[in-house]
């Protein structure tokens, strides 16, 4: 009963501190857009907005107000989802976002699910092996992938798999002669297979594998890194060698008492790296005409347009505040040894 309340009160902690850093953020990201310029309408209302537009925007955003007043709208109006116009198609960003968003969200899952299969399978079989030849290629392997500049992976992805040898198309997330099936979730796979579209699922996933695949690539080397690491601090521990001596079979020890508690630090590296993956997608999605939040940012980018990067930014700041407040929920329930004060 203790050791549930101890983690229920963990968990609210951790999560107030987790909205109050998103708050800090959106401070942050509202005294820079101050900073940039004298007239912060400018760059809200879009580098081609006409002087009616400005007064407008000046209006609408309080510009004209103290600036303690216009944070205070500015974090109410954060606070209840009203992130404002986009000035390029004079769309709410909300509603951009909600349709970016899913579509980043099944690239990142599909990374996901890549990086814990060859991220923890490669650590543990390289930890496994530990110096010999199986081990030193391991290394080299997920060294040179995660040392791998993103722009240069994607670039020779799409080069060797979809040019050289043409397996995968080029980009985009579906061919350009399918019509989209009905919006339920966003997610194109998953709303093909909910209308029995099975022809747009394979459709989608033939387009899915090399930007995924890419994205996992680039990735995956931190978590084989941690696995490997865990695995290499349990594997020579006394409880370890009495299991062995005790006469239980080599499967059985490697599964419960080398395995499970060798990767209780790569589950949570897992869980950060979820955030990391949303917010880190800029590049690829370019590259591979992915219709995501990472593509809408480098529009966004080259457009200067601030309202969309500002919100951009912190829907960036909360899928990563997220992933850390998950991962150090996963560590205290995997590791019990995690107490309030977060010391072990």
């Amino acid at each position: 009963m203790d050791s549930s309340r101890s983690l229920i009160l963990y968990i609210i902690k951790r999560s107030i501190e987790g909205v109050l850093l998103i708050f800090g953020t959106i401070i942050i990201v509202f005294l820079i857009s101050h900073l940039l310029s004298t007239n912060p309408a400018v760059l809200w209302a879009g580098p081609k907005a006409r002087p009616s537009t400005i007064a407008a925007v000046k209006l609408r955003y309080h510009l004209n107000d103290p600036i303690y007043v216009q944070l205070w709208y500015f974090l109410s109006s954060y606070a209840t989802g009203n992130l404002g116009i986009d000035p390029v198609t004079g769309q709410s960003i909300l509603s951009e976002l909600l349709f970016y968003f899913p579509n980043t969200l099944e690239l990142v899952l599909m990374a996901f699910v890549i990086i814990i299969i060859a991220g923890i399978g490669l650590g543990y079989l390289s930890a496994m092996n530990f110096g010999n030849k199986k081990d030193s290629l391991i290394r080299i392997f997920y060294l040179g992938a995660w040392s791998t500049p993103t722009f240069l992976g994607a670039a020779l992805a799409i080069s060797v798999f979809a040019s050289y040898i043409p397996i995968f198309p080029v980009g985009g997330m579906y061919s350009s002669y399918l019509t989209a099936p009905p919006r339920i979730t966003g997610i194109f796979v998953l709303d093909s297979i909910i209308t029995g579209h099975i022809g747009d699922f394979i459709n989608g996933m033939y387009h899915l594998i090399l930007p995924a695949a890419t994205l996992a690539f680039l990735n995956f080397g931190l978590v084989t890194r941690i696995s490997r690491s865990g695995v290499l601090g349990v594997r020579w521990m006394p409880y370890v060698r009495t299991a062995y001596s005790k006469g239980l079979p080599m499967k059985e020890v490697q599964r419960h008492h080398i395995l499970r508690t060798g990767l209780i630090e790569a589950n949570t590296v897992v869980a950060v790296m979820f955030g990391w993956l949303i917010s880190g997608t800029v590049v690829v999605e370019e590259l591979f005409s992915w219709p995501g939040i990472g593509r809408f940012a480098y529009n966004a980018v080259v457009s200067d347009n601030y309202p969309v990067l500002i919100a951009v930014v912190i829907v960036f700041t909360i899928a990563v505040v997220v992933a850390n407040l998950v991962a150090d929920i996963l560590y205290a329930v995997l590791d019990p040894r995690i107490t309030l004060s977060g010391e072990r």
